[in-house]
């Protein structure tokens, strides 16, 4: 782990820690500008520059009332490998939206999305008092789908040929999670990780 960089949550796998636009910077744009990951993000249209990119840094500190955005480091070797947070978050209806984005091919199916969005859903349910979490995926987007559901998020809807990308439209795929429904996994997921079988 970076002794420089401040940790906000620490899960088994990974911290998350809040993004600093300073040593984040570089890595955002490479990912966002990444095609592979261009692709399964509402966001990936068009070239984002350095001056973009540093503005939704900047931008992360001053909307902590409707967003809230971490970077995620792995443990092993204090590596930043991505972004995690919520938008959209209704304090009244107590909802808000989750994404993750793991920037790097060699850390995808490692875990660590996993882990960083437990971590997360354990801060908004047992800190934040929020009651549902929502995300949405590409229907073309196995891995987003198998990461939320692995974290107890179950299909509520889908618009239908929503988004178009490369060449085809795509249903987006809506999905929730309640605190009492992913209550039951986090326990399982923390005595697994902690070595014990319940």
């Amino acid at each position: 782990m970076n002794k420089e960089q401040p940790v906000f949550i620490k899960g088994f796998k990974v911290i998350l820690r809040p993004i600093n636009p300073e040593t984040d910077l570089e890595n955002c744009l490479r990912w966002i500008n990444n095609p592979e990951i261009r692709r399964l993000i509402k966001s990936g249209r068009f070239p984002m520059t350095i001056n973009n990119e540093k503005e939704w840094l900047e931008n992360c500190s001053k909307k902590k009332m409707e967003s809230i955005s971490l970077a995620i480091e792995r443990i092993e070797g204090g590596i930043y490998i991505g972004n995690t947070g919520f938008h959209k978050i209704d304090w009244i209806s107590r909802t808000a939206v989750s994404g993750t984005i793991i920037g790097d091919s060699e850390n995808q199916n490692q875990g660590y999305g996993t882990d960083s969005k437990m971590q997360l859903l354990n801060y908004a349910f047992n800190t934040l008092n929020l009651r549902k979490i929502f995300s949405s995926a590409f229907g073309f987007n196995q891995l987003s789908l198998k990461h939320n559901q692995n974290c107890g998020y179950k299909e509520e809807g889908r618009l239908k040929e929503k988004f178009f990308v490369e060449g085809r439209y795509y249903d987006e795929i809506i999905l929730g999670v309640t605190r009492d429904d992913w209550f039951p996994i986090w326990e399982k997921y923390q005595s697994l990780r902690n070595g014990r079988v319940k």
